[in-house]
């Protein structure tokens, strides 16, 4: 099933949001500031391209933590404020249930990147 779901997911925009994603990682990377960012960007390519039978398994250090901040501040707010508001609207219809669980995941994700793992 998660097979299916994924192929779906790639043609009804997964691929999209994952070569944005890279793209926004690639520019991020120019810069040496950049770069930590940019992997997390990287991060969130890997996720959209293949949602489906994936999570996200968080870890702690004190180096994450200050990272994840200044990432909410810069980024992770707006981001994940948005993906949770599209998550619930894909929940409205049961069809969309799927999808607007895997987009609930992003905005996790999206929130706090640093520290965190999909396996």
């Amino acid at each position: 099933m998660k097979t299916i779901a994924n192929i779906l997911w790639i043609i009804f925009g997964g691929l999209a949001l994952a070569v944005f994603w890279a793209v926004v990682g690639v520019i991020l990377c120019l810069t040496i500031v950049g770069i930590p960012f940019g992997k997390q960007c990287f991060k969130f390519a890997d996720l959209m391209l293949f949602p489906f039978g994936r999570e996200v398994v968080y870890g702690d250090s004190t180096v994450s933590v200050l990272l994840n901040i200044l990432w909410i501040a810069v980024f992770g707010l707006n981001l994940a404020l948005w993906s949770f508001v599209i998550g619930i609207l894909w929940c409205v219809t049961i069809i969309g249930i799927p999808i607007g669980l895997q987009v609930i995941k992003f905005a996790k994700l999206s929130l706090m990147p640093f520290g965190a793992k999909i396996v």
